[in-house]
């Protein structure tokens, strides 16, 4: 089967090429799900569409853990997701995985944190035997980029403690530098985005399991 283009009223998955084949080796193929369209675009231009295909969610997710089974399989992102990895709800029939490997890449903000535990915690109830095969990970995007005197190459932080100890590293060795928060993918140029979030040799993800999905089901509220 050839890319497609899979969309309903609200969700449009841009598919990556089936037909590749590289030195008769399997390709493994990635969906990368990210916020809203506009990080969609920005990620689709930069992917590598001979096995990375991208799916928007529009909005944040539903909490999986507190709905109801009937709502959860209305919802019409979850529904979309499902059709997009082929497997059937709860995962049922793993031969029809379409994808080796289900990335979270979302905002390094509050909201993007949320949005991660939310579909971690569906992942669990709904797609558990994808979390028992290793085959979702987390990427995190940075949130700010730091510039130094004197060197053409920028420093990337995830998080507002990073910034902190970058900052002081480069204060202790007085070095002048500055440095602006990022506003989400949209806003990561071309170059940044690739490097630290879409390209595997060298962005880095973190492999999320069951263990994961607990500790988020504890922090927002389910006894489990």
């Amino acid at each position: 089967m050839a890319a497609m283009t899979f969309i309903t009223q609200k969700t449009k998955l841009i598919d990556c090429d089936r037909q590749i084949q590289v030195a008769a080796e399997p390709v493994y193929r990635e969906l990368l799900l990210v916020e809203g369209d506009s990080a969609s675009q920005s990620v689709a231009r930069v992917r590598n569409s001979q096995f990375q295909a991208v799916l928007p969610m529009q909005g944040k997710p539903m909490n999986a853990t507190k709905a109801t089974d009937r709502a959860v399989r209305k919802n019409q992102w979850f529904g979309a997701l499902i059709d997009a990895l082929g497997v059937g709800w709860h995962a049922e029939d793993m031969a029809q995985l379409r994808y080796d490997r289900v990335l979270f890449l979302f905002d390094p903000d509050a909201d993007g944190i949320h949005c991660g535990a939310l579909m971690l915690m569906f992942f669990d109830d709904y797609l558990r035997p994808l979390l028992d095969a290793h085959r979702v990970s987390l990427i995190k995007s940075p949130l700010f980029e730091i510039r130094a005197a004197g060197y053409a190459d920028c420093l990337h932080a995830y998080s507002e403690e990073h910034l902190q100890r970058i900052r002081s590293a480069l204060d202790v060795k007085q070095i002048q530098h500055s440095h602006h928060r990022y506003r989400g993918l949209a806003s990561l140029n071309a170059n940044v985005l690739r490097e630290t979030c879409i390209d595997p040799d060298s962005r880095t993800a973190y492999l999320l399991q069951h263990r994961d999905a607990l500790t988020a089901k504890a922090i927002f509220g389910r006894k489990i």
